[in-house]
């Protein structure tokens, strides 16, 4: 395996972690619902529960629904500003904090990062550090 394809296989594995948090949160999300609505309609009406707990814990959950929207959308806007510059980069040299250096050949754009693909079969992580000239 390549160092492009290694660092885009451990890049795919990320964005795959993020997705499987969304959903767990989804599924919890749901379950709290659930739940909720089970010990409302089964409460002893002579001892209610406390509403003012319940509202707390249900705006904590649409609060962390809402951050995980937020940012996927800004991942979103990231991705595509990166596909804007992406023709700037094919055919620059390009060297990394390690003294790897090639021409760019190919770019491959992830959620979590941008690798270069070199000429010499080398990939470098498009980030801080890295000289392009």
């Amino acid at each position: 395996m390549t160092s492009v394809e290694s660092v885009g296989a451990a890049q795919s594995q990320g964005a795959g972690n993020a997705s499987g948090a969304q959903q767990q949160l989804t599924v919890d999300y749901d379950t709290f619902l659930q739940l909720m609505m089970a010990q409302m309609q089964n409460q002893d009406p002579t001892n209610p529960m406390d509403a003012s707990e319940q509202l707390s814990q249900l705006a904590s959950f649409s609060q962390v629904e809402q951050a995980i929207q937020t940012n996927a959308k800004l991942e979103t806007m990231l991705t595509n500003m990166s596909f804007s510059q992406v023709d700037d980069l094919i055919g620059r040299t390009v060297t990394d904090m390690n003294g790897t250096t090639g021409k760019v050949e190919h770019v491959e754009i992830y959620s979590d990062g941008t690798i270069l693909g070199l000429d010499n079969g080398q990939g470098i992580l498009l980030g801080p550090g890295v000289k392009i000239s």
